[in-house]
Parts: structure tokens; C-alpha cells; sequence
């Protein structure tokens, strides 16, 4: 058998990791543990902010780090503690919405706020796409602005999520970064920030080397992480815009995609 050709396995959560159910199937979990005895180490990279992360990596038994918030957290699992934190400057994401409302209409507003303890607080008419996560309501909009947030998340009444995305970019995108990170999930985040900044973060205090990391994942916000990795792998379920940028396709999060890649990889 050969040696297993990556350092480092870097994983998002929903779509990818994450089944539906948010369980990680007994085969994806096999697969990991064989790379990492094959001296790979395994990074969850996610959308999601440590409030929303932190169950799944203790459900896991997952004690290493983890990149978190789109990039914005560096989060130790095993000692439950934040190593960076990178915040949106409120007053640039405040006139970045102006500006994008006036162009687009009212959105319906979301945010996650900043800290391991860090609420989601949810405004009026904003949906929440699936899954039982914690989040505080809020009616005044002041309430958006009163604490350091990660990012802010933006839904509209009639785009669709690559419509409002778009619309984003092309009005605000000098002024903050806009992701689409899920079905109904747009974010705005701070400028120069993605998944690729906090993984080559995270990377550097591991000791490993973009071009000993693959990567797995299913969203448009995965792309400047595959850019960043020596090798990219899109989920069968990814969205189009990843699908074609990435260096291979597998089977979808509910055909343990990630499990397929890994098992051919560790018996080459």
C-alpha cells in the first residue's frame, strides 16, 4: 500500500460532511480515521460560526482545530477555545445594506454575533432554511448593530439566492465580501475574508503546506478554499458554480462522497 498522497484533509460541514440529518455516516467516519492513522490530519472548514459548529465536532470526538465563520474563526475543539477572531466593521456593513437596498428593495436580515458564545439573531421576515439551531429574534433594528458580529446574512422576498448574490456583488462588492455558503444562505463578511484565509491560518499553525491539502465541498463559498488546496473535490450534489472549478467530482453527501475519494486514495 501506498502512502496516503495529502497532510491535510479539509472538509466542509452541510452538504458535504453532514448528511442531511447532520449525522456523519459510519463509512465517512472510517475513511477519515484511515487517513489520519496514514498521518493526515482532519479540518472541518464551515460556513457555520462556532455556536452553530461546536455539537457536531463534539458528536465527531474532534479535538483538533477547526476554521469556522466562512474564515473569520480559528476554533481549538479540543480545548473549547477561539485562537483568532476576525469581526465585521458594523459600520461598512451598515452602509453596504443602505446601498443595497436601495438598489435591491428591503431585505430580511440575520447576523451571527461574535465570541463561543456568539448568538444568531434573526430579524422580522428572515426564514430559516432547515435544522433546529439556536437563534435570538429581534424587532429593532438597532438591535442588528449593538454587538461585534462575523457576518450578516441577507434574504429577499423574489431573488433567488445567485440573483441576490449577484445584485450584492455588483453594488457593495468593494466594500464587503458576499457569499452564497446554502439554499437561502447569503452572507456579507469582511472584505478579503473566505474559507481559504482561515484554512491557510489554521494550515500554518499545523505545520502543513496548501499544496499538501485536499479539499471537499458543495458551495460557492468552497471556492477560494479549492483554489487554496492542491486538490479540489465538489460533492455530487455541489452547486454548478464549485462543479467547475473543481479538480474532481464524487458522489453526494448522502453517498459518502467524501468516504469514496479517501478509500481510493488510501488503497492506490
Amino acid at each position: 500500500m501506498s502512502t496516503f498522497p495529502y497532510r491535510l484533509v479539509a472538509t466542509d460541514l452541510d452538504g458535504t460532511l453532514l448528511r442531511a440529518d447532520e449525522s456523519v455516516s459510519d463509512r465517512t467516519r472510517a475513511a477519515l480515521a484511515a487517513a489520519t492513522e496514514a498521518g493526515a490530519a482532519h479540518i472541518v472548514v464551515t460556513g457555520r460560526a462556532v455556536p452553530w459548529t461546536r455539537h457536531i465536532l463534539d458528536d465527531l470526538g474532534y479535538e483538533g482545530i477547526a476554521v469556522c465563520g466562512q474564515g473569520a474563526q480559528v476554533y481549538h475543539a479540543g480545548e473549547h477555545r477561539l485562537l483568532t477572531s476576525l469581526t465585521l466593521d458594523r459600520q461598512l456593513a451598515g452602509l453596504a445594506l443602505s446601498k443595497l437596498e436601495a438598489e435591491v428593495g428591503p431585505l430580511a436580515l440575520a447576523a451571527s454575533r461574535d465570541g463561543l458564545e456568539g448568538e444568531v439573531i434573526m430579524g422580522p421576515g428572515y426564514r430559516i432554511h432547515e435544522g433546529p439551531l439556536p437563534y435570538v429574534p429581534y424587532e429593532d433594528p438597532a438591535e442588528l448593530w449593538s454587538a461585534p458580529l462575523t457576518k450578516v446574512y441577507l434574504q429577499h422576498p423574489t431573488l433567488t439566492d445567485d440573483e441576490l448574490t449577484r445584485a450584492a456583488r455588483e453594488t457593495v462588492g468593494g466594500l464587503v465580501d458576499v457569499v452564497m455558503a446554502g439554499p437561502g444562505i447569503v452572507e456579507i463578511l469582511p472584505l478579503g475574508l473566505s474559507k481559504a484565509t482561515g484554512l491557510s491560518l489554521a494550515a500554518r499553525r499545523l505545520g502543513v503546506k496548501a499544496a499538501e491539502t485536499i479539499a471537499f465541498g458543495d458551495m460557492p463559498n468552497d471556492i477560494p478554499m479549492f483554489g487554496w488546496a492542491a486538490h479540489g473535490v465538489a460533492m455530487g450534489n455541489a452547486h454548478a458554480e464549485l462543479r467547475a472549478v473543481a479538480d474532481e467530482v464524487t458522489a453526494s453527501n448522502e453517498e459518502d462522497g467524501i468516504a469514496v475519494v479517501l478509500e481510493r486514495l488510501l488503497s492506490a
